[in-house]
């Protein structure tokens, strides 16, 4: 057993797929953010940083928050509620809801627990599945559990559903501008037009403290940033690598489809040995703490194809120099970083930089923050460009643990759930994103945050902001008690009248 290699001599048994359900996938997404954000351009003035600090150096324009009518809870009751909702779910129709967040308000009762307010009218309590927690990689968890379940003995054929939200807040200094808030939904099932890759799926988890919240009365982390950007791009390398690995087994075993995902980096023939490389999938996606870390990350797997020969040495001489370096070395040399990212500059522009939308308004939505990019991504294309394609995707959570795996998207499966539905109201859900928010002042967003430093511990309390700072459908926080017990409600569907809430909002928060 001592001679296994990490994670890959169980390959052969990948091929045993036949009692599966078929096209196990994303039937529906849903997303929620706060109505609210700081532009980060201002920020750089208020906090008199360099300009292009914040905008250029870690490729932000704006970031949500939440004020104090929003919590964990509520924010992942609204995208769950409007999910099923929007899909027509019913709840006897969910078998199992997986939750994915680091934003503990409680170190036993689980975000999942309060959810299920949503299923106490129909009875169903027989929902499989409680929260999962570690830093930014919670979500994907939850998404995994949740395919493990219909791919197991124990699917009894209803649908499962899995919800990861956030809300990311920082001390004053030089991480507050990559905060961030949101929540994602996605119902999962058989017969999708996202499909899970099966048998591509890696993972690296090793101890560091790079991230971390050891302080139990503060929403703040402890963050050691340059251990941290070592840690992403170190599991970046091993999930990649394996992934390599299973790629080239399934293939040699015709376990694959084989789609032209063009944009290459010649015009020289696609390799047929079944080596995988930036060639061999439409787009990569990345978990992203912000925008300049995910660019990082895509020209760091130009040179993991670099030193494994995928890419001739004519495309990028300028690279033939490094190769000496130790691998320790290589995550330190800023020259080597300077010549990846401009080598991959094209590469990046076609396959990662359209999934930043989200990243790039909303911030690092911790667990969700990978699947604001997919979002992202299936907004950047025509439906026939997206058809037929292979998506990567590299989640990571701080501590740590990451994965790489990838999805097809593919033609409809379904009736119900067809790829048109879902793409119609993620752009419901952009036009919402771009046109329906609130700018706040970075004067008025340092001082809210003192006052919730010291607010947010205070027993019994009311929000100090009304429901009629929020969208329509939004669940918010009403109070809570002297026993901590907190208390729920929902704002009515109705016209949304953006000017009204943007003075109301200027108005309340004027008051701090």
């Amino acid at each position: 057993m001592n001679n296994i290699q990490n994670g890959y001599d169980n390959s052969k048994y990948l091929s045993d797929w036949n009692r599966y359900p078929k096209n196990v996938g994303i039937l529906a997404i849903e997303s929620y953010f706060p109505i609210q954000y700081v532009d980060q351009e201002k920020l750089e003035k208020f906090d008199n940083v360099s300009a292009g600090k914040y905008t250029i150096g870690l490729g932000q324009s704006k970031m949500g928050f939440c004020l104090d009518n929003e919590d964990i809870n509520s924010i992942c009751l609204t995208v769950l509620n409007n999910l099923m909702e929007k899909y027509s779910i019913h709840p006897h129709e969910v078998g199992r809801l997986d939750v994915g967040t680091e934003t503990l308000i409680d170190k036993s009762k689980s975000v999942k627990s309060v959810l299920m307010t949503l299923f106490e009218n129909s009875g169903n309590t027989d929902v499989e599945g409680v929260d999962n927690v570690n830093a930014c990689f919670g979500g994907t968890a939850a998404l995994f559990n949740a395919i493990n379940w219909i791919e197991s003995s124990y699917w009894d054929g209803r649908y499962a559903i899995v919800v990861m939200g956030d809300i990311a807040l920082y001390a004053k200094g030089n991480a507050r501008p990559t905060g961030g808030a949101g929540a994602i939904a996605f119902l999962i099932g058989p017969d999708a037009s996202i499909v899970f890759e099966r048998g591509l799926r890696c993972t690296h988890i090793n101890h560091a403290y790079d991230f971390y919240k050891p302080v139990m009365d503060s929403e703040y982390p402890i963050v050691d940033g340059k251990l941290s950007v070592i840690c992403y791009l170190n599991a970046l390398d091993k999930c990649y690598q394996l992934y390599q690995k299973k790629f080239k087994y399934l293939s040699s075993i015709n376990s694959l489809n084989d789609f032209n995902n063009n944009d290459s980096y010649s015009n020289e023939p696609k390799k047929k040995d079944g080596s995988f490389n930036l060639n061999s999938a439409n787009a990569f996606l990345f978990h992203s703490p912000y925008c300049k870390l995910v660019q990082k990350s895509f020209a760091r797997l130009l040179w993991n194809d670099f030193l494994q020969d995928e890419i001739p040495d004519d495309q990028i001489k300028n690279l033939i120099q490094y190769r000496s370096l130790t691998n320790e070395e290589s995550f330190l040399d800023k020259q080597l970083e300077k010549e990846l990212i401009k080598s991959s500059e094209l590469l990046f522009q076609k396959k990662t930089l359209p999934a930043l939308l989200f990243a790039k308004e909303i911030g690092n939505m911790y667990t969700p923050s990978l699947y604001g990019c997919l979002i992202s991504h299936l907004l950047s294309k025509p439906i026939q460009n997206l058809r037929n394609t292979r998506v990567c995707l590299f989640s990571y959570g701080s501590g740590s643990a990451s994965s790489m795996f990838s999805i097809i998207i593919q033609e409809n499966k379904s009736n119900r759930f067809t790829l048109e539905s879902l793409l119609e109201n993620l752009e419901k859900q952009r036009t919402k994103l771009v046109e329906q928010r609130v700018e706040i002042e970075p004067e008025l967003y340092d001082k809210y945050l003192k006052h919730r430093e010291v607010s947010n511990k205070k027993v019994p309390r009311e929000p100090n902001f009304d429901s009629d700072t929020l969208y329509p459908g939004t669940w918010y926080l009403k109070s809570i008690d002297q026993n901590y017990r907190r208390t729920y409600d929902r704002i009515q569907t109705k016209n949304y009248n953006l000017e009204k809430t943007r003075n109301s909002l200027l108005q309340q928060l004027s008051n701090f």
